[in-house]
């Protein structure tokens, strides 16, 4: 019993904080599902109607679109990220060469870069490949900063993994790729998950390189095309909440699917026996 009134103020906290966190997304939904007279009427009522009109319009204006264009490149550049950060993080976790620490701590300095600095350059360079205007242009910077988070994951919890393992694999005449296929990637999928979510998340709602490189309405992601349900003069409220509803559930899917291995991975790597 007294345990139990000892853990009351942490159910008070996590009550309070479900709330906080929890009515901004019933009240998405709930616009969503509103026609724009009854949103003006009574914009913070809880499900006071129902109508899937927004849904229906979202689609005939071109979200299907902006919808696949996003799943697209985001999924291309995650598989990229996980291949070239977990071959990356290999030698840079296991094998002592002399200029080990300087490469992590070049790599590492990637997250220290803003971004924005460097908006001018990679437009320049896109419109110079003749990228610009194509899906693809955003494949090159996506990989390119989603990079140093994800091989400082991979890296720190890739040094848990007992060597035993490693020289064991050795004796049985595996080769650095085989180990590294064989016996280090399967183990390393709680931190392959983290960086699919953190860079899935990240990649999914990317704005402004978008907004950069992309001008035609077929090439747009759906962050981009979301700006078409904001009018000159007003807002389609009820619209937009449709709209972010459905940009949100591909999220929620690979988190809710991944969330396990997700904690997992944020947990450094315990030591496996």
């Amino acid at each position: 019993m007294t345990t139990i009134l000892k853990k009351i103020p942490l159910y008070i906290i996590a009550l309070i904080l479900l709330i906080f966190t929890g009515y901004p997304f019933l009240y998405m939904v709930s616009t969503a599902l509103k026609k724009q007279s009854e949103f003006f009427e009574e914009p913070f009522a809880i499900f006071s109607s129902l109508t899937l009109e927004n849904f229906v319009s979202v689609f005939e204006m071109g979200l299907t679109r902006y919808f696949f264009n996003s799943i697209l490149i985001t999924v291309v550049a995650v598989v990229a990220v996980m291949f070239i950060g977990a071959l990356a993080s290999y030698p840079l976790s296991r094998m002592n060469f002399k200029l080990n620490r300087a490469v992590f701590l070049l790599f590492i300095s990637g997250m220290m870069l803003p971004i924005h600095a460097t908006l001018i350059p990679i437009f320049k360079f896109t419109e110079n490949i003749g990228l610009y205007d194509t899906l693809w242009a955003l494949l090159g910077p996506y990989i390119a900063f989603s990079l140093p988070i994800s091989i400082f994951i991979l890296t720190q919890f890739m040094r848990e993994i007992p060597k035993a393992l490693e020289e064991a694999a050795k004796m049985d005449g595996c080769t650095h790729f085989g180990i590294f296929w064989r016996v280090i990637l399967p183990m390393l999928t709680p931190a392959l998950m983290t960086v699919l979510i953190y860079n899935f998340i990240h990649l999914f709602n990317e704005f402004i390189f978008a907004l950069v490189l992309i001008s035609s309405p077929g090439s747009m992601t759906l962050p981009l095309g979301l700006q078409a349900f904001k009018g000159e003069f007003s807002v389609n409220v009820p619209g937009l909440m449709a709209a972010l509803t459905l940009a949100s559930l591909p999220i929620l899917v690979v988190y809710l699917f991944s969330q396990e291995k997700v904690v997992k991975g944020l947990g450094g790597g315990a030591v496996k026996e």
